[in-house]
């Protein structure tokens, strides 16, 4: 899977709610960097970041939006989401932790996500979470804080 596609489609549902975070606050007051970075763990378990463009599947890619205020003034109950790509699952890795997810992008709730089947109470598969969510509750003027999330390409 060409992993710029999967990227190119997270940055555009990104850049949507960027644009609506634009009506509430200055133009231009934030920014946001996206990257996509291939996860490599050495034999000790220490854990890397390699750019990535293209990969097999089973490879573990990390996407990560870095969003910055770019004026004088603290941003409050800032809301940021990141859609995951078509052809990756979750793999249940989101930093900062307190993410929340959705399986259609519209409805959210903490992880794991929990649905009935056959009248049972159990955890939603990862590969049908779409969308995880994070609420920033501050960021201070001319600071930056990163939300992430790990998939794996399928």
């Amino acid at each position: 899977m060409n992993i710029f596609n999967a990227l190119r489609i997270v940055l555009l549902a990104s850049l949507a709610s960027f644009s609506l975070l634009s009506v509430a606050h200055a133009d231009n007051a934030l920014q946001m960097e996206l990257t996509a970075n291939k996860v490599i763990k050495n034999a000790e378990g220490k854990v890397s970041y390699l750019p990535v463009s293209t990969a097999p599947a089973g490879t573990t890619i990390q996407y990560k939006a870095t969003y910055t205020n770019t004026i004088n003034k603290d941003i409050n109950d800032l809301m940021v989401t990141l859609p995951i790509p078509a052809n990756m699952i979750f793999t249940g890795e989101a930093n900062p932790a307190s993410a929340q997810a959705s399986t259609d992008g519209k409805n959210y709730a903490d992880m794991p996500l929990m649905q009935k089947v056959n009248g049972k109470l159990v955890k939603t598969p990862l590969s049908e979470y779409r969308t995880l969510r994070w609420n920033i509750k501050l960021l201070p003027a001319m600071k930056s804080a990163a939300v992430a999330l790990n998939t794996t390409v399928n």
